[in-house]
């Protein structure tokens, strides 16, 4: 009985419940930040959580930080590239500036890790990296 008291209720106050969304469409775009930097440990241990200091560059006023994606490119390979969300149809006047973020990293694996941090394209628009080894003892 109770149950049904429950879905009951629910089916009535659904109507109660809105969502006010603006028509006008998204105004936003995800971007990928330069990274300049990376801090990372000399050495890993297997099973140790590590906290990565990366630094990386916010273009303008109107670009704000929402993570690191981070991708496995091998077993010990990882991919990072800084994202942030850029607002669209916006004066942005403020100058470029760089802003330190971590992210923490769980050592599972033996072997050496290679980090690739993504600091933008070269001419030919290919992905240029800052590589970094670091071994795991």
């Amino acid at each position: 009985m109770r149950k049904k008291m429950l879905i009951l209720l629910l089916v009535l106050a659904a109507p109660l419940v809105s969502c006010s969304l603006d028509d006008d469409g998204v105004n936003f775009n995800f971007v990928a930040l330069q990274i300049v930097s990376a801090e990372l440990p000399e050495s890993f241990v297997q099973n140790q959580t590590y906290e990565i200091s990366v630094t990386y560059v916010r273009p303008n006023g109107c670009t704000f930080f929402e993570g690191f994606d981070i991708s496995e490119s091998d077993t010990t390979v990882r991919n990072v590239v800084a994202v942030g969300s850029e607002l669209q149809d916006t004066a942005c006047t403020q100058e470029a500036e760089e802003v330190e973020a971590t992210f923490n990293f769980i050592v599972l694996h033996s072997e050496d890790y290679i980090f690739r941090f993504w600091t933008g394209e070269d001419a030919d628009g290919e992905p240029e990296f800052i590589e970094i080894e670091v071994p795991v003892l």
